[in-house]
């Protein structure tokens, strides 16, 4: 019968499943070739042998269908729903949706809504935000087709929604008009790129979660183990309902979350994921406001001028200090390099003879850490500076 290789399910031969067959039936009763008729034996072992060719075919057929590139379509529909890619991205008539109603509810993916006529499903999911009003959420047409999708035409509700919340919607711009059908090859490819998505731990896929909700920055997130089976989230900017569902869609256990011991940092919001109700604390950021003063001088015979100096070096040190990561410290020897790099034009590296850096961190002076160009302010916090916070004279 069919063996399987490298390449796929390879069908045996109709010979060589013609002499199994024989073989088989001998082992089974000895001097059968013997006691029947030849055109009895060949009569039975060609219908047998047909039989047997096409439900190896069937066999093969079957193993070679699921296969990333030649899976039929009933196959690949249920690899796309496993996957949550829903045929016709891309084709099928697409409008965004604003949901509006009881905060912290959350709308999850596959929530179906409509415009009277035709039904769009969520691809992605989504909160009521603090605000009352979730973001913009992409919605999917069902079926194939093309049509016109006009503003404020979406506002039918075809999910069920929980008794006690309160929850409409609407598109407050045009849909998408749909193009022609989705081909099963296309859509093939779209279940196979989805499913060559790989797992990078909960905090690098958290990190990604939180880095999308508008309004939270990049390097204000932190995600940090607190101890054991516990994590501290650090996360600044951003509606504090849509952080809360990045954290509750992104953590594998919430029951692992704690706050800062410095309670007046930790925002807990209520998530209203029906029927059960959560609740996300992640910690918010507090500001260390940096001063820097600078003493620089040059060996230099040639006239250098401080103002010019002090033109190219100020926003390069502002903006390595507005870029560091909360939690992490301010390297001097990164100050250095800053600053070498924003006078090269006017005053190479090899002519500076000093370079003395004084950090303050909310008014008082911090000196690095002995043994170290680092300098650590609060670990659940970040660093803001700006041009007038930034002294640099010659001296």
């Amino acid at each position: 019968m069919a063996t399987i290789t490298t390449a796929g399910a390879i069908p045996a031969s109709p010979t060589a499943i013609r002499d199994e067959l024989v073989a088989t039936a001998t082992a089974l009763a000895p001097g059968l070739t013997a006691n029947l008729p030849g055109s009895l034996v060949e009569d039975m072992a060609s219908t047998a042998a047909g039989a047997a060719v096409v439900q190896d075919q069937a066999y093969v057929d079957l193993v070679n269908s699921i296969s990333p590139y030649t899976a039929n379509a009933s196959i690949v529909y249920q690899l796309g729903a496993v996957y949550g890619v829903q045929q016709g991205q891309g084709s099928n008539t697409s409008v965004f949706v604003v949901f509006s109603g009881t905060v912290g509810f959350v709308i999850p993916r596959g929530f179906i809504v409509s415009d009277g006529s035709y039904q769009y499903t969520v691809q992605d999911g989504g909160i009521i935000g603090s605000t009352g009003v979730s973001a913009s959420l992409y919605c999917l047409a069902t079926t194939f087709g093309s049509w016109a999708v006009p503003v404020n035409s979406v506002t039918q509700l075809v999910t069920s929604v929980p008794s006690g919340i309160t929850l409409t919607c609407t598109n407050p711009s045009a849909g998408v008009i749909g193009t022609t059908a989705q081909t099963l090859p296309d859509y093939q490819a779209q279940v196979i790129q989805a499913g060559l998505a790989t797992a990078q731990g909960m905090p690098t896929f958290l990190r990604t979660q939180l880095q999308k909700v508008s309004g939270v920055q990049a390097r204000l997130v932190g995600i940090r183990v607190a101890g054991t089976n516990q994590w501290e989230i650090i996360v600044g900017g951003g509606d504090p309902y849509a952080v809360a569902n990045a954290i509750f869609t992104g953590v594998f256990d919430i029951s692992t979350l704690v706050g800062s011991t410095t309670t007046a940092r930790n925002i807990t919001v209520s998530i209203d994921d029906y029927p059960d109700t959560y609740s996300i604390t992640y910690v918010n950021p507090p500001q260390q406001t940096v001063n820097v003063s600078l003493l620089w001088n040059t060996t230099s015979t040639n006239y250098v001028s401080p103002t010019a100096i002090a033109q190219l070096a100020n926003p390069a040190i502002v903006n390595y200090i507005n870029s560091i990561y909360v939690g992490q410290p301010i390297n001097v020897f990164e100050l250095q390099n800053v600053f070498q790099l924003a006078v090269a034009s006017i005053l190479p590296a090899t002519l500076i003879s000093r370079m003395v850096f004084t950090v303050e961190i909310n008014g008082s002076i911090v000196a690095p850490t002995t043994g170290t160009g680092l300098i650590f302010g609060d670990s659940e916090s970040y660093f803001e500076t700006n041009t007038s916070a930034v002294i640099i004279a010659q001296g």
